[in-house]
Parts: structure tokens; C-alpha cells; sequence
């Protein structure tokens, strides 16, 4: 027997302020229905639980990145700022791009 009763699904619908129909209640009824089946085939498969989840279905792999000592020439910052039109500090103003 279905966790999800029609009563459940007419219950959740007023919860969420969802209008339903008979037939949309029967085809949400349908797809937990197949839902629940699938779930209890993954139930079944022998030794699931020894099983550790994935968080990530790709294999993670972390470049070395280089030291901040390895750093070339550095311009003086008023070099940069002596750039700019508009200059507060070390803030500057940039045009505005999008409306």
C-alpha cells in the first residue's frame, strides 16, 4: 500500500493553496505510486546500506596552485589610480553597465 493516500495528496494540496482535480489527484497518485516502487527496488538491492553516498559524482582533484611569494613585477597602486577619472581613496568609479 502507498504512503501517499488520496487524502495525503488533498491534504498537501490545501496546504500549498493547490487547487486539484480528480484526475490531477489521480496522476500525482500514479507518480508517487512509481516513485515508491523505485524506491523499494533500491531497498532490495543486498548490502545497499555498506554502501558510502556520493556528495559529488565526479572524482575531486586539486591542482597545486603557486606560492604568492612567485610574484613578478608590482606597479605602484597611485600608478594604477592615476588611471582612473573618478578616485575616492582606493576606490574608483566604474561605468554603470547594466540599465
Amino acid at each position: 500500500m502507498s504512503n501517499f493516500t488520496k487524502e495525503k495528496i488533498d491534504k498537501y494540496a490545501k496546504d500549498l493553496l493547490i487547487g486539484l482535480t480528480d484526475k490531477e489527484r489521480d496522476m500525482i497518485q500514479e507518480e508517487f505510486d512509481v516513485i515508491e516502487k523505485n524506491i523499494n527496488l533500491i531497498n532490495e538491492i543486498p548490502n545497499i546500506k555498506d554502501v558510502e553516498p556520493l556528495s559529488y559524482p565526479f572524482e575531486m582533484y586539486v591542482d597545486d596552485l603557486r606560492s604568492d611569494d612567485e610574484v613578478g613585477e608590482q606597479i605602484d597602486i597611485e600608478e594604477l589610480l592615476s588611471n582612473c577619472d573618478v578616485v575616492e581613496g582606493r576606490e574608483v568609479e566604474v561605468p554603470k553597465v547594466v540599465g
